[in-house]
């Protein structure tokens, strides 16, 4: 097999990324938009050792599986991996992905429940972030290829509301009228960076806020206005300053314009305010089963302490709060800190409180402190546990652990680990937060001491 050969393939598999799976003469070849039961032809693109890369060039018989793809953007854009396969297949094929990681990485088999759909496929999520370029003279948005930084320009993306199409169209028009130059990452020039919008699906609220490089963005009030006759409800607007040469989106020091200083939502019965840097599920229908999931494998009861580390804006454990004695929530953004106190302010909730520090920090000084939590909530990043929170949650001794997680594997390395320190995977449930992407988000409840 060489660089720029043709063949012919049976695609049998698809990988963690969306990527279909066949083989030639015994090495695995990784080719996007395909499905399983795919006869394609392929065209080789890079050979390594033990497995190469090719792109479809044609299709000779179609999987039963695959569906017609309904966005141009698809397979250009870094969002979408499987939009050309039916609904049904992709939960099948998030559920493998989930079981075969905890028994393959962690060795571990813990009884799977089924995995549970997200009630809307399209137009789910309530946040977005678009970054915004100069293209062939126009100023645009849409988002970053795969593995680049190179725009795809993408005028409604079918996961987002389709009015923030509309803001988007708005401010470019907008930038392009007033001649505010967008931003040019290689040469660290240009004013608007990024458009960065998030809705309140029950309270019909909008925030919009605009990530600068610069000290001021002109006209700002203006351009207030014309968003605002955009939104079903009220517009909350920002500008936040990143003069950095980061990927990082937002900068710390943000100005409100106009409109309220946050919107509201209200997910799991828990009324939850969000500021532009809020960590909040995207899709607030299918976080809403997560956290039924959640809280049926936590066992809250009265008199137990409820521990949840990387709380967030604390809605887990808000959620949670009513059927438990008291309530510690931990999360090292210190505006997410401020904001779920006043949610559990909102919510008239005193029984909650919440501690800026990192997980590790946070479970060293409660055990020094002599405080046991009985059950203990993780909602890590992607990247999982570091071995200093594992090492304090084995010397607090929860009796249950309940771990949430968007990736699997580590999710698989930590509870590996943790068996090594008598907790046992007793159960789990993936549910599709994420559909049509290679996204899944999975929880596990750990109990102590149980035998396997």
């Amino acid at each position: 097999m060489q660089k720029n050969d043709i063949t012919n393939l049976t695609i049998t598999g698809l990988t963690h990324e969306g990527h279909g799976v066949g083989r030639v003469d015994g090495r695995a070849v990784f080719v996007p938009r395909t499905a399983p039961g795919d006869e394609i032809e392929a065209k080789i693109l890079k050979v390594h050792p033990g497995y190469a890369h090719a792109r479809l060039e044609k299709l000779l018989t179609s999987s039963t599986q695959r569906v017609e793809n309904d966005c141009p953007a698809f397979g250009r854009c870094g969002g979408c991996a499987l939009r050309h396969i039916d609904y049904s297949t992709e939960l099948e094929i998030k559920q493998n992905w989930v079981s075969e990681n905890l028994a393959r990485i962690g060795k571990l088999h813990p009884e799977w429940e089924p995995i549970i759909p997200s009630p809307r496929e399209l137009r789910y999520r309530n946040k977005a972030q678009y970054p915004v370029r100069l293209v062939e003279g126009r100023v645009r948005t849409g988002f970053f290829a795969p593995r680049s930084h190179t725009l795809i320009p993408v005028d409604d993306c079918l996961l987002h509301p389709e009015f923030f199409a509309g803001i988007c169209r708005t401010v470019c028009a907008f930038c392009q009228e007033k001649g505010i130059p967008p931003y040019d990452e290689t040469a660290h020039t240009g004013l608007l960076r990024q458009i960065c919008i998030r809705h309140g699906e029950m309270s019909g609220q909008t925030l919009v806020c605009l990530v600068i490089n610069g000290k001021a963005l002109p006209f700002a009030e203006e351009l207030a206005q014309r968003l605002e006759l955009l939104c079903p409800g009220p517009l909350s607007f920002h500008v936040n300053r990143n003069r950095e040469k980061t990927n990082v989106i937002m900068g710390r020091h943000t100005r409100h314009v106009s409109g309220p200083p946050a919107i509201e939502d209200v997910l799991a019965g828990v009324r939850v305010r969000l500021s532009p840097q809020s960590f909040y599920q995207v899709n607030r229908a299918a976080a809403e089963l997560l956290y039924k999931i959640a809280l049926e494998y936590a066992e809250p009861s009265p008199g137990h302490i409820l521990l949840d580390l990387y709380c967030g804006a604390g809605v887990i454990g808000l959620s949670m709060a009513g059927q438990v004695g008291s309530l510690i929530g931990v999360e090292s953004v210190s505006q997410a800190v401020e904001d779920a106190t006043r949610n559990a302010e909102l919510g008239s909730i005193t029984n909650a409180q919440f501690i800026c520090a990192t997980a590790a920090q946070a479970a060293r000084e409660l055990s020094e402190q002599g405080i046991r939590p009985d059950t203990i909530i993780v909602d890590p990043p992607r990247g999982g546990l570091d071995n200093e929170t594992i090492e304090q949650l084995a010397d607090i001794a929860p009796a249950k652990i309940v771990y949430l997680s968007c990736n699997s594997a580590t999710l698989a390395r930590d509870c590996a680990i943790l068996a090594e320190k008598s907790y046992r995977a007793v159960k789990g449930r993936a549910v599709d937060m994420f559909p049509r992407t290679a996204h899944v988000e999975c929880v596990v409840q750990l109990v102590k001491g149980v035998e396997a």
